[in-house]
C-alpha cells in the first residue's frame, strides 16, 4: 500500500492499469449530487434506461474501455459523476474491488 504522492494520487494505484471500480458493482456508478446542467453533459449512451447512474453490461461500467487490471480508461472521464470523482486510488473502496479482480 502507498499514500498519496503530494498530488491526490496514491503512487501503488493506478487507475489506467486497474479499472477494478468501475467492473465491481452496477449498483456504484450512481447519480447523488450532479445538477442537471452536469448530467446533460454526459452522453446518453453512457446513461442508464432509469436514468438513475451509468449504464453497466453487467457489472462493468459502459464507459471503461480496456481490460481490467492492464490498461483501462474512462471514456466520460471528464463529465464523469460525483460518485466516481470521489473514488481514491488505495482507498477503502479500490481496495475491495482490486480483490474482487485478484488484484493487489
Amino acid at each position: 500500500m502507498s499514500f498519496d504522492d503530494g498530488m491526490g494520487i496514491a503512487a501503488d494505484f493506478d487507475c489506467q492499469t486497474c479499472g477494478a471500480c468501475c467492473s465491481y458493482s452496477s449498483e456504484w456508478p450512481r447519480f447523488t449530487m450532479e445538477t442537471d446542467e452536469a448530467l446533460d453533459l454526459i452522453p446518453a449512451r453512457f446513461v442508464a434506461d432509469d436514468q438513475r447512474g451509468m449504464r453497466c453490461e453487467g457489472e462493468r461500467c459502459s464507459a471503461l474501455s480496456g481490460r481490467v487490471g492492464e490498461k483501462t480508461a474512462c471514456l466520460n472521464y471528464e463529465f464523469r459523476p460525483d460518485v466516481c470523482r470521489e473514488c481514491s486510488p488505495g482507498d477503502e473502496a479500490c481496495q475491495i474491488a482490486r480483490a474482487a479482480f485478484g488484484l493487489s
